[in-house]
């Protein structure tokens, strides 16, 4: 076998050498030092008011993806801290890169190995079973925090949880501070202690373990001890390199030599044994190469020059020469583009990764293949670490090296690497069959893409991705994060496209809408009428725009109480909507049935059924009575007729709805079992109890058919069921009915949810359980 050269293979290659590195040097010492943070209630208090889950697991529990280990790991009994012992004496731990107290976050000494120790003294507790749960969090960001807890409490629960994702995020850390389960909860990576505010675990039987980057925020947690890492000490390091290079024992050669060049750097001799292990070099071959490479890439600067500034672009040369072509430089920016902290593999093996990585002109299995082996490359010569896991597969790279390949790729490369990332992002997140597991990682690495590309990604509008990043914090729950995302991608927009694009506009209902889901209805409401304000002097109070927005804007208003402002608006709005574009007009539509609802929040109902029945005449004949708008707007008299007493024609109508709903949308549709339980409710509410038994079956096998059985629509009919059950004298049906309710509702609902509650009384009543 040949010798690897280690040449500057390319531009690329050139300008990564070229750079200069200027981080501080390592203090001594790698003791668990306690900052005596007193635990005060904002810290550890959960973010809302929720009760224990009731919990189904069978234990020992591991959730969360944990980062695989390194090979020939070594445990660091000189220079990493006891863990087991300093568990002994305190009940959270924090991992921080030495630096006499000084932020690491953008430099070289932040690479020790911190994860790398927090997932080995995991994996050791959960092999010996000295935890009866493990959870392993990302908490580089909010969402990363919640989304993890939330895992969790599916996990332990067995059934998806309703309710917002901060609501089930508090649930769980409750039951956390209270059960008897012994339990590991690592936060990796935690960019600020802000992120886990209000969801801080506390309990006897349980520990936290932290890693961070950042020394004065993991300080400032709630009763931790800090513990600082370094390099390895010389006799850990040499003992590193002869299990790395066992193979072939004169490949050590030099080794002393390299070590010390190395500064017993971890990530420095993870990857300088890693190339020498893929070649026929010694160690003192490799010091050369080492040495000749610092020389051009610190130039003046060498003495502060991290080692691994250097080894990894060496390690780059031996993946170029492992597979020619380029194949590997690629790879690796497409990782780097997709941030590397766990990948999913299969976004390198889509159409999109593989005209990126491989080139275009192959066919599928050739360039599945040739990507495939650029990854594998690159993980042989210590640039990545791929966990093959068959259900999580997933790809990661070392975060300040990610940064330092993003810092050196040129825009030729760098440019069609974050449009072929974006597309294969897509083409693998394709919507609600996208795994549990998978769904957030494929939401870390679209945001890491999203941070990494910049403007390119609006370029011709707002990209899909941005749009699908959120997409699944809405569909998550993730309210806070979703309201903060919108907000921040809205101004973007503004700034990029402006705020006439369609873009734009888009992006500003989606704000609204976050921040009314997140209950923040105040400054849904600033929003719409700053929006106005600016659209009124740039397009006019009569274009269709401006309209649109001022009718968006009355909903907001009737949810968040302010009907009378909303009457006001609303009344002016629809005048306008028909002066300008015509009565028939969609808009001028949609502007009388919300000035309806409001009249229907307000009590004057007689005023909202006149309205409705417009409406519902205009939509049948412009677009028929099984259309979808036509159906929504029956529905809605249908309400209004109950409101106002007028059962009969209540009834009248929802059963023309549930028909056409049904016929249109089919029997078990959202709609359709929406109708028929409001058809059900006025029947019984009519005295019609025949004809409400019969509807509420039909309504509770249809949600079980589409939601399943412990949904919450779902335990919502049941008890409704066994009501009127109750109401015609079937009190073993009705206690029947309410039993299965009770014990699903156990299953999948905290202790104290009104649903659970409910059904528990009604249980009560009939039976005195």
């Amino acid at each position: 076998m040949p010798v690897i050269l280690l040449s500057l293979t390319s531009e690329f290659a050139l300008k990564l050498y070229v750079q200069t590195d200027t981080e501080p040097k390592a203090d001594p010492g790698a003791a668990i030092t306690d900052r005596e943070q007193p635990v005060t209630d904002s810290q550890t208090a959960p973010a809302a008011t929720a009760e224990p889950l009731h919990v189904t697991a069978t234990w020992p529990v591991k959730i969360g993806v944990i980062p695989p280990l390194a090979d020939r790991l070594s445990t660091r009994p000189e220079s990493a801290p006891d863990l087991a012992a300093g568990f002994g004496r305190n009940t959270a731990i924090a991992l921080v890169p030495r630096g006499s107290g000084r932020e690491a976050a953008d430099g070289w000494l932040q690479c020790c190995g911190k994860t790398q120790v927090a997932a080995a003294f995991a994996e050791a507790q959960w092999r010996a079973r000295s935890v009866d749960l493990l959870l392993w969090i990302d908490a580089s960001s909010a969402v990363g925090v919640l989304s993890g807890l939330v895992e969790a409490a599916a996990a332990i629960t067995g059934a998806e949880v309703s309710g917002s994702a901060t609501y089930i995020a508090a649930a769980f850390v409750a039951w956390l501070r209270q059960a008897d389960q012994r339990w590991l909860v690592v936060f990796d990576d935690l960019a600020d202690d802000k992120v886990v505010a209000g969801l801080w675990p506390t309990s006897p039987t349980g520990r936290v373990l932290v890693t961070s980057s950042r020394p004065a925020a993991a300080g400032r947690l709630p009763g931790i001890a800090v513990a600082e890492l370094g390099p390895f000490s010389p006799r850990e390091a040499m003992s590193y390199l002869v299990g790395r290079l066992s193979a072939d024992p004169d490949q050590r050669r030099g080794a002393m030599d390299l070590i010390e060049d190395l500064g017993c750097d971890p990530l420095a001799l993870a990857q300088a044994t890693a190339a020498i292990s893929s070649s026929w070099l010694t160690c003192s071959d490799y010091r050369e190469r080492f040495i000749a490479r610092s020389e051009l890439i610190g130039q003046r600067n060498r003495a502060q020059l991290r080692p691994a500034r250097v080894t990894w672009t060496l390690s780059l040369d031996s993946a170029d020469y492992l597979r020619p072509g380029g194949s590997a430089q690629t790879c690796l920016v497409f990782a780097a583009v997709l941030g590397g902290n766990g990948v999913p593999v299969p976004v390198f093996t889509t159409a999109a990764g593989n005209g990126y990585i491989a080139g275009n002109g192959h066919d599928t299995p050739i360039a599945s293949q040739r990507t495939t082996n650029a990854l594998r490359a690159l993980e042989q010569v210590g640039l990545v670490n791929v966990d093959h896991a068959p259900a999580a597969s997933s790809v990661w790279v070392n975060r300040v090296m990610q940064q330092a390949v993003l810092a050196a790729t040129p825009a030729e490369m760098f440019e069609p690497a974050v449009t072929s990332a974006a597309a294969a992002l897509l083409e693998l997140w394709t919507g609600p069959q996208t795994s549990a597991q998978s769904a957030p990682m494929l939401r870390a690495s679209a945001e890491s893409l999203r941070r990494a590309a910049g403007r390119l990604l609006w370029s011709a509008g707002c990209h899909p991705l941005i749009f699908r990043i959120g997409q699944s914090l809405d569909e998550d729950g993730l309210t806070g994060p979703a309201a903060e995302f919108w907000s921040e991608v809205a101004a973007i927009s503004d700034s990029t496209l402006g705020p006439d694009h369609h873009d734009s506009q888009e992006l500003a209902r989606r704000l609204a809408a976050a921040y009314m889901a997140a209950g923040r209805q105040a400054e849904a409401i600033a929003w719409y009428r700053q929006l106005l304000a600016s659209w009124d002097n740039r397009f006019g109070a009569d274009n269709p725009r401006t309209l649109s927005a001022r009718v968006r804007l009355g909903g907001v208003l009737i949810s968040a109480g302010l009907v009378d402002d909303a009457i006001t608006m609303l009344k002016d709005t629809r005048t306008e909507c028909e002066r300008a574009l015509g009565p028939d007009h969609w808009l001028a539509q949609d502007a009388r049935e919300e000035l309806a609802a409001a009249y229907r929040a307000a009590g004057q109902v007689g005023a909202a059924v006149r309205i409705y029945r417009r409406s519902l005449s205009e939509r049948e004949r412009a677009v028929g009575s099984q259309d979808p708008s036509t159906i929504a707007t029956r529905q809605k008299l249908a309400d209004a007729y109950f409101a106002d007493g007028k059962i009969k024609d209540a009834i009248s109508q929802y059963k023309r709805a549930a028909t056409d709903s049904e016929r249109s949308l089919g029997p078990d549709h959202a709609e359709t079992l929406r109708a028929r339980a409001s058809l059900a409710k006025v029947s019984h509410e009519a005295g019609r109890m025949a004809a409400a038994v019969q509807i509420y079956e039909q309504v509770l096998a249809g949600t079980e058919r589409s939601l399943g059985p412990g949904h919450r629509d779902t335990l919502a009919a049941g008890i409704s069921l066994a009501a009127a059950y109750y109401a015609v004298g079937r009190l073993t049906d009705s206690a029947k009915a309410y039993r299965d309710v009770v014990q699903r509702a156990e299953e999948t609902l905290p202790s104290s949810d009104p649903l659970l509650k409910s059904a528990r009384d009604g249980l009560a009543a009939i039976t005195g359980e």
